[in-house]
């Protein structure tokens, strides 16, 4: 009965998006303590883990994503390799993924950095992603072009960075450094 509820709703969802320029239908999901499944396409809490991906109907407006990447990565002259493997890291480009802590999106940005960077939607890709190249570039002319610490910054912030003289001693934050090189690697 549930599975048959389920594909009544993601069927109607696209009869619902055959006309509209764009439909976003990404399905989050969970189990209450009696057993009953909750659906939403908008998680409200982290009981909410991934469920079905979203998906664009065709003459969307909306680029896609490596296009985004490729687009802002240029425009703050950033490697497009640095882009993804910081987005890999940060959410493994979920859109709608919010840490523990609060930070938000792909590039995961916490609500003050986003509003420093003039971001209006988090879970909006573009948004997002023209928001966190911004701030990325920032870090690496903060500590002038020296990776290791600018991602140290994006992770802990620069004023840890600049207090430790150095990538702070966080284990989060040293992973996290050794993270994205690993996927700035595979993706060069």
């Amino acid at each position: 009965m549930i599975r048959f509820f389920l594909v009544f709703i993601v069927l109607s969802a696209g009869m619902l998006c055959s006309g509209a320029s764009v439909c976003r239908a990404d399905i989050y999901r969970y189990v209450d303590s009696n057993g009953v499944m909750h659906f939403t396409n908008t998680p409200t809490n982290t009981r909410y883990s991934f469920y079905l991906k979203e998906s664009y109907a065709s003459g969307s407006s909306h680029r896609n994503i490596d296009d985004l990447i490729e687009r802002y990565a240029a425009a703050n002259h950033l490697e497009k390799a640095l882009v993804k493997a910081v987005i890999k890291a940060e959410s493994d480009y979920n859109p709608r993924a919010v840490s523990s802590r609060g930070a938000q999106g792909m590039m995961q940005l916490i609500p003050e950095t986003a509003r420093e960077m003039k971001v209006v939607d988090p879970f909006d890709p573009e948004d997002n992603i023209r928001g966190g190249t911004r701030y990325l570039r920032k870090m690496l002319d903060l500590f002038n072009g020296n990776l290791d610490l600018a991602l140290a910054a994006y992770n802990a912030g620069p004023g840890a960075v600049r207090r430790h003289g150095g990538i702070p001693p966080y284990s989060e934050t040293r992973n996290y450094v050794q993270k994205v090189k690993r996927f700035l690697h595979s993706y060069r």
